[in-house]
């Protein structure tokens, strides 16, 4: 059963004292890239959170938001120095003024420089008492991004069956046109050889061998063989456990070279358009295969 990179999952919990909510977004990527917004006084809990996050989403490209609110108190938890502020935000001001840039961004450029804001909550074990609470709501919450990562992939999956059930029926098709091919092609040979005997002394020996350099050259049956064993494959992976997004990508580049090669050596009109279709389908294959984790 495969898996879809695309995910949702939200989570909260609410006392007395405090409401958390967290909400986690996922879209495909080659590895984990993933971007945390937290309070501050759990800053140094992003490697936590990514080990986490790794654990249950493995890779994506995922965003992670963290609310945390304490109620009941007139009190923030941090410590703005104001002083500190104001002298970079003229410093910053006076710069862009002077290169002539855009000055939107000053003020928050000021209130993120280095120690402006700092935490107040000195007291360890409340931080960490308030960071299991925070902890399990994430957990949570990835849980609930993987359960939408698993419905999402029940309808990938039928999506990728019936492209490739599509480019299965476009090779039987295939397989029906090689029997005519093959007799339109003997045909047009006895007319020509006909026409040049009539003409021409032939050495058999030579023109035998012309004979199976040509027909080797342009028989297919060993790219429709192949074909259909990939395919096959492509139907099995998919029934694979996880982690199959990469490998149905290098089985989708063989089903290309399949198709590719037995549009180039049938050398037919009928063939062609076969090919044409299965490679449409092939190319909605490609797309929805870099979704699947």
């Amino acid at each position: 059963m495969i898996k879809s990179m695309t995910g949702f999952g939200n989570a909260g919990w609410e006392n007395e004292e405090f409401m958390i909510h967290v909400e986690v977004k996922s879209l495909n990527s080659k590895f984990l890239d993933l971007s945390i917004r937290s309070p501050r006084q759990f800053s140094d809990k992003e490697l936590e959170i990514r080990n986490l996050t790794q654990a249950v989403l493995e890779r994506g490209k995922v965003g992670i938001s963290i609310e945390f609110l304490a109620k009941n108190t007139s009190d923030i938890p941090v410590s703005i120095n104001e002083e500190l502020f104001k002298a970079y935000y003229s410093k910053f001001q006076n710069l862009s003024e002077t290169v002539r840039a855009n000055t939107a961004e000053v003020f928050k450029l000021a209130l993120q420089a280095p120690s402006v804001i700092t935490n107040t909550n000195t007291d360890e074990s409340d931080t960490e008492a308030e960071w299991a609470l925070v902890k399990k709501v994430i957990e949570e919450a990835l849980a609930k991004c993987d359960e939408f990562r698993s419905d999402e992939g029940k309808v990938l999956e039928q999506k990728l069956l019936e492209n490739i059930e599509a480019i299965a029926s476009g090779l039987e098709k295939v397989k029906a046109e090689e029997g005519q091919r093959k007799e339109k092609i003997k045909q047009r040979i006895r007319g020509h050889f006909q026409e040049w005997l009539d003409e021409n002394d032939f050495d058999k020996n030579r023109f035998e061998q012309e004979l199976i350099y040509y027909f080797e050259k342009l028989d297919i049956n060993e790219e429709i063989v192949r074909l259909d064993t990939h395919l096959k494959y492509f139907r099995k992976s998919l029934k694979e456990e996880s982690n199959q997004g990469k490998k149905l990508g290098f089985i989708s580049q063989e089903i290309g070279r399949e198709i590719n090669t037995i549009g180039s050596k049938a050398n037919d009109a009928g063939i062609q358009q076969y090919v044409i279709l299965m490679k449409d389908e092939l190319e909605k294959i490609k797309e929805q295969s870099m979704n699947v984790l």
